[in-house]
């Protein structure tokens, strides 16, 4: 079944919030360990940046393997 770029959409942007959350804690954790001492908006804030990155990304790449998909069964098809 052929997934809908809306929902490849959906989908990644909530694995990506999630995963925004899970960002946060860690840094939040994590970088005192390294000597990096941020706000909590701070922390937001990169996670924010982050998740843009990620959503792009995860969209970008589940359509290129929706593309390659397409095309095989097109291949398959003849």
């Amino acid at each position: 079944m052929k997934q809908s770029r809306l929902m490849s959409l959906v989908e990644s942007v909530a694995n990506v919030m999630v995963g925004y959350g899970v960002a946060v804690v860690t840094q939040i954790l994590i970088f005192p360990i390294f000597g990096l001492h941020t706000t909590l908006a701070q922390n937001l804030k990169m996670g924010a940046v982050f998740t843009v990155v990620s959503i792009a990304r995860s969209f970008a790449l589940r359509r290129v393997f929706e593309a390659i998909r397409s095309a095989m069964d097109k291949e398959h098809q003849r």
